[in-house]
């Protein structure tokens, strides 16, 4: 428009007005075609519902070439970044019990059909996922109570280590008041626990079912000399 005279704060306007699906008014396109703008290109901007700047469009393909540069070249880095956006939804749980179980939950899941929740969808994406991880090699570590982030998938030697708020009914905000709290001196015990991260009893259970508090005593134990 501009390179058909048109001053280029009009032609900024016409073409958000297109671009986001407003198409022309008909001083718009007396405007255009006053300036010898073809009856086609006019035509063509009443029926655009939505036009991708070209601007955003090369910052998404630099991104995916980014993404899949790690994915080849740094898996291990790769899925940490992966996992730890989708932290929330990932279900240590699940997969320390292996590839089987994550079949099985996927099977579950797909065979609600249209029933399964959006909850549910999503899991399904993240476990596929998890299976791609493992089959190129990546192993997940179970979550540790003292080496485990709060909400971060940490790279290790030996596979990645999911964060505490991986754990279904461990919150972030629970996840972060443990880390705090163990920031000083280990948990003497599980009430230790309990009171310095000040954390409920359902995420004691949470804990205690993924084996992140085994060996640890219920309450401070006193030796007698």
């Amino acid at each position: 428009l501009i390179h058909k005279g048109l001053e280029p704060g009009e032609a900024f306007r016409l073409m958000e007005q297109v671009r986001k699906g407003k198409g022309l008014s008909d001083e718009d396109s007396e405007l255009m075609l006053r300036h010898n703008v073809p009856q086609w290109y006019v035509d063509s901007c009443q029926k655009i519902s939505y036009m991708f700047p070209k601007a955003h469009a090369v910052a998404y393909v630099t991104m995916a070439f980014r993404i899949a540069y790690f994915k080849v070249h740094h898996p291990a880095a790769y899925y940490a970044a992966y996992f730890t956006v989708r932290a929330g939804e990932f279900d240590a749980n699940l997969v320390v019990q292996g590839e089987a179980a994550i079949r099985r939950e996927i099977a579950s899941v797909e065979a609600k059909g249209n029933e399964a929740t959006a909850k549910e969808r999503n899991v399904v994406t993240i476990m596929e996922i998890v299976l791609e991880a493992l089959a190129r090699g990546i192993r997940f570590l179970p979550v540790h109570l003292y080496e485990s982030d709060h909400r971060q998938f940490l790279v290790h030697e030996d596979g990645l280590r999911p964060p505490l708020a991986a754990l279904q009914g461990l919150g972030t905000n629970a996840a972060s008041s443990i880390t705090a709290a163990r920031a000083g001196q280990e948990f003497t015990s599980i009430e230790d626990l309990r009171q310095r991260a000040k954390v409920t009893k359902t995420v004691i259970e949470v804990l205690r079912n993924h084996g992140a508090l085994d060996g640890m005593s219920e309450t401070n134990q006193l030796t007698l000399f």
